[in-house]
């Protein structure tokens, strides 16, 4: 058992789909055995373009041969583990270098930061998490996504871990996947609603949309990136309902059992076309938008 570094990149030649499978050759095996039932950090590479550092973490549920490609291995990834920071984490931070574990005796970078797949110390592990997590300020939920009778509200204390907090369990909890999963999908679409291009501000400074999953979570639906979309509240009760939906390359789908036709159309940007991310890693995946349009969408 212990913690674990994968290397990832976008454009990366290995069959790699973070929030399902990790593919790397033999020489890396036995490192990556010791990690099945325990957690990996996903890191870009600082060469890349628009970096992201230290991105994401999830839990390694199995290694097996891979099927295809003789001498090379998959590392199978839970089930709903995989979880995007809520801020990607840089290789140097204020405080230097944050994966400590590859640095020298001289407190130089070694070649372990060139390794593609690296063990990493609980310690390291557990600062990059913490700051990944963003735990120093508030990811708080909608009113009217817990009830009045809550007592949260806007100016509500952060989150804090205690020095015992057990970050499984935190890492684990559906309020905070929920809330990082909004931070991350709201992040990369400016605040802005994907079909109506609104992009609204209330009174009180938050965004006036939500993060809708392309494959819900009750459907084994990832909190990913690529399986978000950030939608106003029409938008979303629409999409969920399966009264729109989106082509592979982004095209808005209108049901043909839209009562209202004309009405929709004129909601819907000028483009016709979901505004996408800026950055094109960010995108919805086609994989997902299959699922919706051949489970959800009422054509």
């Amino acid at each position: 058992m212990g913690f674990g570094v994968f290397i990832h990149r976008s454009d990366s030649i290995y069959d790699d789909s973070p929030a399902e499978q990790y593919q790397f050759p033999s020489q890396y095996l036995r490192r990556v055995e010791a990690w099945v039932g325990d957690w990996i950090i996903y890191y870009e590479p600082s060469k890349v373009k628009d970096t992201r550092g230290y991105f994401a973490m999830a839990k390694v549920q199995q290694v097996i041969p891979d099927p295809v490609k003789p001498a090379m291995y998959l590392a199978l990834i839970e089930a709903g583990s995989y979880l995007d920071f809520a801020n990607p984490v840089p290789f140097n931070g204020a405080g230097g270098v944050v994966e400590r574990g590859v640095l020298n005796d001289e407190g130089q970078n070694s070649g372990r930061a060139q390794s593609a797949v690296r063990p990493i110390s609980p310690s390291d592990f557990n600062r990059i998490v913490d700051l990944g997590l963003d735990i120093s300020e508030p990811l708080l939920p909608r009113v009217d996504e817990i009830g009045a009778s809550s007592g949260f509200q806007d100016e509500q204390a952060p989150f804090q871990f205690e020095q015992n907090r057990n970050r499984v369990s935190y890492i684990g909890s559906r309020i905070v996947r929920d809330r990082i999963f909004r931070r991350v999908v709201l992040r990369a679409y400016d605040e802005r609603c994907a079909i109506t291009g609104l992009k609204l501000i209330n009174g009180g400074g938050r965004a006036e949309v939500s993060a809708a999953h392309i494959r819900p979570v009750e459907a084994n639906g990832p909190d990913i990136i690529n399986n978000g979309i950030s939608l106003s509240g029409t938008a979303h009760w629409m999409f969920d309902r399966g009264l729109i939906s989106l082509s592979d390359d982004l095209e808005i789908l209108i049901s043909r059992q839209v009562n209202d036709l004309g009405s929709v159309k004129a909601f819907i940007n000028r483009t016709r076309r979901a505004l996408p991310p800026r950055r094109q890693l960010e995108r919805p995946h086609p994989h997902f938008l299959r699922w919706h349009r051949e489970h959800c969408f009422k054509q």
